[in-house]
């Protein structure tokens, strides 16, 4: 690196890495809505009429049912507060790598001014290895900004799935508890194109994991 002008471009890219990052955590949805639960398969007591899917539900034996149901997984995962209190965590360790990105390109962005202050006094020997050195560091601080957002990735897919596993358990549960041949899951991609609000018991199904989730703090 030979000319302080190309110091600059590489400066403005780090900054550009720097908003990216930022935009990483403060513009998308901590999680986006997936598939909540497997289809539950159960045997319940006996067969069910409307009226009977619309009242509330008790425990029932174990017996052929065409009891279904479904529930909407934006609905669920935006009401279940296991999965409100994963986000508020995120979000936490979420700044602190933020503050490490920040602290980053600051870094780089006062080492670079430095030199453009002292560059006409330097020999050229002295010019070219400080820009050496600018160089070496542009490159640890971009491997650094890269490790911190493979973390951030893995930390949200470790507290999506850690959520999801804990849905799909109480769904199940909640589908034999309830005499429940079938809960489908209603998902924005389509997995469900019409379905009878009297057979939605998204807020019984959300009530139940509330509940379970309050039980066990």
């Amino acid at each position: 690196m030979n000319n302080p002008l190309r110091l600059i471009i590489d400066a403005v890219l780090v900054v550009a890495v720097a908003v990216l990052f930022y935009l990483h955590f403060s513009s998308r949805p901590a999680v986006a809505p997936a598939a909540v639960a497997r289809p539950v398969v159960v045997k319940a007591a006996t067969d069910t009429t409307e009226a009977e899917l619309a009242a509330p539900e008790t425990a029932v034996a174990v017996a052929d049912t065409d009891k279904v149901a479904y529930v909407e997984s934006g609905k669920l995962l935006d009401g279940y507060k296991g999965m409100q209190a994963a986000r508020r965590a995120f979000e936490a360790k979420a700044k602190g790598w933020e503050q490490q990105n920040n602290n980053l390109v600051r870094s780089f962005q006062t080492a670079v001014q430095q030199y453009q202050k002292q560059a006409e006094s330097m020999s050229p020997e002295q010019r070219a290895a400080t820009e050496q050195k600018l160089q070496a560091q542009q490159q640890q601080s971009g491997q650094a900004q890269e490790k911190l957002q493979r973390q951030a990735q893995e930390e949200e897919a470790k507290m999506t799935q850690q959520v999801l596993e804990r849905i799909n358990k109480q769904v199940e549960a909640y589908g034999k508890a309830n005499g429940y041949k079938l809960i489908l899951i209603a998902a924005p991609s389509g997995t469900i194109a019409y379905g009878r609000k009297d057979i939605d018991i998204t807020g019984r199904v959300l009530k139940h994991l509330n509940d379970e989730y309050s039980a066990k703090k």
